[in-house]
Order: structure tokens, then sequence, then C-alpha cells
């Protein structure tokens, strides 16, 4: 396919730190994958809602993609949960900028709310859309940590109306196809499945552990445990302090070579949860071993989890879980929950460990044995490595690009068949 592509991500912007606020996975997952389309021949600008006030409307995220900015609401403080009373005047900046002087192929909306906004557009201008879940609200449901709050109704009716309005639904296993089908009814033929990447340039062995440890100040002979995501509830930061406390209980003579970092800001309307796990480590009696860190930029991450000994992954539920793959790509055996894309993401008993539910007793366990085994973490890591090189971007872009074929296809013969 050559042509020209409308990205829709409103709930957050491409050019925010992954790590912080509401910028994750799918930010990189968008951004990666528009650099690797772009270099295959496809244009491809990325809508997003301006939430800093000193950029520009356009900006070049990379020669060929674009980030081009709709105003919709206060500029700053706007929160992911606040962000679907703006849908409306989302809706319609984005379908003016659509009816302009470029013609866009097809419609890609990212998250629920940009489904909504891309919605609109689509019917009005004709341009098939779209659309990739990357969480959805029964499944999260479904999966909720302890005290955390369900997703709301309006959220479950819009991801609703996304899946019936949709010309095609990419998902990133089929694990996450299957509940498209079983909790949303969407229609089998119409689901896809394009499995996220890593950037296997940048996430590599490097000079190995030892290098990362000197470079990072990290004694060599630590024992390293590391989180890397946003701080809320159901990334499950708090199971890897508990678990941290419960082994130490049984293991106390790790304390003196214990290191657990955890590294990431706060998400969305969560501000409090960084202080509630300090305060949790405090309680606990581990604020010796445990480290908190600020989000790290992509070309800081790689050190951190090469210095790693494990990168615990302990979710509650998981699209796919990007963290892990880059982890395995930096030689660093992941320990995760067994849910969702992370049954994908990690190759259990190959390249890490899959723990089933979210007892830090069975967490404990399972961290206590691999720190004992440096043999098996060996056999870990090159199973890491070997693991997370089937899962290139360029990949991704391909199999996005195929199912962009497809879907225009199919555009193609309906205009044929009703003449429209």
């Amino acid at each position: 396919m050559k042509g020209h592509i409308a990205t829709l991500m409103v709930h957050t912007s491409p050019l925010d730190q992954p790590g912080a606020g509401d910028a994750g996975g799918m930010n990189i997952y968008v951004t990666e994958g528009a650099k690797r389309m772009a270099t295959m021949g496809v244009k491809v600008d990325i809508f997003t809602r301006r939430n800093n006030a000193d950029l520009p409307d356009t900006v070049e995220l990379a020669p060929g993609v674009t980030v081009r900015h709709l105003d919709a609401g206060p500029v700053e403080g706007v929160t992911k949960e606040e962000l679907p009373q703006y849908i409306p005047e989302l809706a319609r900046q984005f379908t003016s900028a659509l009816e302009g002087a470029t013609a866009y192929d097809l419609i890609h909306s990212h998250y629920w709310i940009s489904g909504e906004v891309g919605i609109p557009a689509s019917k009005k201008l004709g341009i098939p859309l779209i659309h990739t879940m990357h969480t959805m609200a029964k499944v999260k449901n479904l999966n909720l940590a302890e005290g955390e709050s369900p997703e709301p109704g309006s959220r479950v009716r819009g991801e609703m109306e996304v899946v019936e309005s949709a010309q095609g639904l990419i998902a990133n296993t089929d694990a996450e196809a299957a509940s498209l089908v079983s909790l949303y009814s969407a229609c089998p033929d119409l689901v896809h499945v394009v499995t996220p990447g890593v950037d296997l340039y940048t996430f590599t062995a490097g000079q190995g552990r030892a290098h990362a440890r000197e470079l990072l100040h990290i004694p060599a002979g630590a024992h390293v445990i590391t989180f890397v995501g946003r701080i809320q509830p159901h990334k499950g930061p708090d199971l890897l302090i508990r678990a941290t406390a419960e082994m130490l209980s049984h293991s106390p003579h790790l304390r003196n070579k214990l290191i657990v970092f955890v590294i990431g800001g706060v998400s969305g309307a969560g501000t409090a949860e960084v202080e509630k796990l300090k305060e949790m480590v405090k309680w606990s009696g581990i604020s010796d071993v445990v480290r908190f860190m600020p989000p790290m930029s992509r070309n800081e991450l790689p050190d951190w989890y090469r210095a790693a000994d494990l990168v615990c992954v302990p979710s509650y539920s998981e699209s796919f879980g990007l963290v892990a793959l880059e982890s395995q790509a930096c030689g660093t055996p992941v320990v995760a929950t067994a849910v969702g894309g992370l049954r994908t993401a990690v190759a259990d008993g190959i390249s890490g460990v899959l723990v089933d539910g979210h007892d830090p007793r069975a967490w404990s366990s399972v961290l206590a044995r691999l720190l004992a085994e440096p043999q098996r973490r060996v056999l870990l890591s090159m199973g890491a490595i070997e693991h997370a090189s089937h899962f290139g971007w360029d990949a991704t872009a391909r199999g996005t690009l195929d199912v962009y074929d497809r879907v225009l296809s199919e555009s193609a013969k309906i205009r044929a068949t009703y003449g429209r």
C-alpha cells in the first residue's frame, strides 16, 4: 500500500514521555509503527489533542510522520477520565481537518475515545475506519486490582459503538481477538491480529549487565529486580512490594544484596499512587531495599533493563506488554502475570516465568528461586534474546499495512456493488 493515513490518538500525545501520565505502551506502538510505515512509502498524520501550549499546530515526528494538534478543552490538566466530554468538539475538528485538501485513504484510531472521535468523519466522508483497542473495559473489569474502580458504563458503550462502526479491528494477540468477538460481539471476519514489536536496534544486550551496572552505579554483586511502567494499581507495582517484603521475611539473607527499582510516574488522576507505595514500603520495613525512580527516556531504558537480574510485570491485564518484550530484547528474563498478551510476550520457562494470580507469597517464591539459580537465569537470558528477536516493529508495520490493504479492498467492493 502507498497512501496517506490519518491516525487518531487523542487521549495522550505521541510527543509525551512514556511511563508518566497516560503515556505508555500505546504511545510507543503508534510512533514506532508510524515511523516504520513511513519508510515503506505510507505518509502518516497523527491527530492528537493539544496538551502543551508551547507546541505548534504541526510537528514533524519523523520523515513522513506529522503530529497534528486538535484543540478541545483546557490545554493542560485534563485527565483521561474527563476527556469524553470533549469528544464532540474533537470529532468536529477532526472531521473538518479531513475535509481539507489532503486526501486520506484510511482512519486508524487507537483507544476507544479516539474511535468515538473518528466515527463521524468516517461516516460523513466515507473513509474506512480501523480501530485498535489496546485495552478494553470489559476485560479490565474482569481483572481489577484490589480497591481499583471499575471502568464506567459510558466507556463500555463507547467501545461497543466503535466495534459496530469500524470496518476493521486490529488485536494484539489471538486472546484479544477472542475477547473482541466474545465480549463485544465483533464480526470475526473484521478482526485481524497484528503483534506489537520492539525496537531491536535500541533494545539489545549491549555490553552486558556488568557494564550497565557500572554506568548506573549499581553494585556488581547486587540482586536487582526492576519494575518499569506507569504507577497505577492495574500495573501491580504494589504486588512487587508485597512480594519483596514476603521474600525478605523468609529469606532474610537476601536483604544485603537486594535492590528493587520502581521506575515510572503517576498515571491519570492517580496522583497519590507513588506516595501510597512509598508508605507501603515504609510500613513493610523495606525502605533500604526499594528505590523509586522517575520515568526514563527511550535511550536510557536499555541500560536499566540490562542492569536487572529480573524485570517484573505484575499487571492485572495487558493487551500485550511492551515492557516485557523490551526487557527480553536486552537479555533480562521477565517474571509476569499469566494474563492476556503477556502469555504471548513471554515464553514461559524459556524467556521468563509466568505466574498465575497475584498472591505475594507465590511471587516471592518464584523471585527467590530465580535469584538463587544464576545458571537458570543465564539460560532464560539467552532464551529472552531469541524470543524477542521475533518481534520487530518492521513486521508489525507490514502486518498493519496488510490489514489496510484488505479493508480498502473490501470497501472498494462494497462501493462497486452499492454505488457508494
